[in-house]
C-alpha cells in the first residue's frame, strides 16, 4: 500500500491528535468506508461550526459513542470533503492545512482554491506547482 499523500505533494502530515481526528482516528485525513471522505484538515472556526450546526451537523456537541469529543473553535479535524465544500459554498468554509489535507481532494477542490484558505503556506511558494 502506498503511503499517503498530501496536496502539496509530500507525505500526509497529522491533522490532529489533541482530540484525535481522522476517520480511523489515528490524526490522519483518509477515507474510510462507503465514501467516508475524512481528507480535509481544517482549523475549526465559531462559524464553520454555527453553519454546519445549521445544516444538521452539529460538531460542537460530543458523541461517545462514535468517539467524538465535540469540537472548539481553534482545533484542527479532518473533515467530510462535502461538509467543507458545503461551507465553502456559503461563504463560510474553515481555514486549511494544506500539508495535512490528502492529495485525493483536488479530485473535488483546485489546488488554487484551496491556497485561499491555507493557514500554512510555505516561504518558498515554487513549491506549491
Amino acid at each position: 500500500m502506498e503511503p499517503e499523500l498530501n496536496v502539496l505533494g509530500g507525505p500526509l502530515e497529522l491533522c490532529g491528535i489533541d482530540p484525535v481526528t481522522g476517520f480511523y482516528r489515528d490524526g490522519h485525513c483518509t477515507c474510510g468506508p462507503a465514501e467516508a471522505r475524512h481528507l480535509i484538515c481544517v482549523v475549526v472556526t465559531t462559524d464553520f461550526l454555527a453553519h454546519q450546526r445549521s445544516v444538521g451537523n452539529d460538531l460542537s456537541s460530543a458523541m461517545p459513542a462514535y468517539g467524538f469529543p465535540g469540537l472548539q473553535p481553534g482545533e484542527r479535524w479532518c473533515v467530510m470533503l462535502e461538509r467543507w465544500l458545503q461551507s465553502y459554498s456559503a461563504g463560510r468554509a474553515a481555514p486549511v492545512v494544506l500539508a495535512a489535507t490528502n492529495r485525493r481532494v483536488l479530485e473535488v477542490v483546485p489546488l488554487e482554491i484551496l491556497q485561499q484558505f491555507a493557514v500554512d503556506v510555505p516561504d518558498d511558494l515554487s513549491s506549491l506547482g
